[in-house]
C-alpha cells in the first residue's frame, strides 16, 4: 500500500467518523437552524468521500493506462 493510499484511507475514515458524529447531533438536536447547518456539513463530507473514491479510481485507472503504454513500447522496441 503506498502513502497516499494510507492517506486516502485514513481521509475516508477520519470523514466517517465525522459523518457519524454529524448523525448524532442532528438526532439529539431541537432547534431548526442548527439541524440544517448539520445536514450542510453531511452533505460536504459526503461530497469529500465521494471526491476520495473518484481520485482513487483515477489514480487506478492511469495505472493501468501506463501499463498499456509500456506494454506498447517494449513490443516496440523488441520488433526493432
Amino acid at each position: 500500500m503506498s502513502i497516499s493510499e494510507s492517506k486516502g484511507k485514513q481521509a475516508q475514515k477520519d470523514l466517517d467518523i465525522v459523518l457519524s458524529r454529524l448523525n448524532a447531533l442532528e438526532a439529539s438536536n431541537t432547534d431548526s437552524v442548527q439541524k440544517s447547518i448539520i445536514s450542510v456539513l453531511r452533505v460536504l463530507a459526503e461530497t469529500q468521500i465521494h471526491s476520495l473514491n473518484e481520485l482513487e479510481h483515477i489514480k487506478k485507472g492511469m495505472d493501468l493506462l501506463m501499463m498499456q503504454i509500456f506494454k506498447v513500447e517494449n513490443k516496440i522496441d523488441s520488433s526493432l
